[in-house]
């Protein structure tokens, strides 16, 4: 996906909610050289995304393991990149990074098993699951890019 394409996430709006990605609420910042993502905002609201859909989750034993888990690890990418755009040195930056790269992946595996344990909601996992692997791909690029 370019990021000149409109990205469509009915997965995020809830009655009397609007879309965060849309035209007034965009992760799209102008940067004078075109747009490019904000990855802080981005982040955050992939996190909401996911908050939103596991109240849509049964409660069972196996279920509450699997979201507490799911919720755990795709908050963790936007708070661990938060750590990263603060980081004290490059050694810092580069570690922080590889967790949000991690928490990313861990993230699609935890969708992978809800989609597995709840059929109704595979068409809404499958949406996150895209924006998890897109976010495991991009931080998986700053962290090779940043070798010492």
């Amino acid at each position: 996906m370019t990021n000149d394409q409109k990205r469509e996430v009915t997965y995020l709006e809830s009655p009397g909610e609007s879309d965060p990605w849309s035209e007034n609420g965009d992760a799209l910042h102008e940067d004078g050289k075109g747009k490019a993502y904000d990855l802080e905002e981005r982040t955050a609201q992939f996190g909401e995304a996911v908050i939103r859909f596991v109240k849509k989750i049964p409660r069972s034993p196996g279920n509450d393991r699997l979201v507490g888990q799911l919720v755990g690890a795709a908050t963790s990418i936007g708070a661990n990149y938060c750590e990263a755009d603060d980081g004290a040195s490059k050694k810092d930056f580069r570690n922080k990074i590889c967790i949000c790269r991690k928490e990313a992946r861990e993230t699609k595996f935890f969708l992978r098993m809800v989609a597995a344990a709840e059929d109704t909601l595979k068409p809404e996992a499958r949406v996150l699951w895209q924006e998890a692997k897109e976010l495991h791909l991009i931080f998986a690029s700053i962290w090779r890019k940043n070798k010492e």
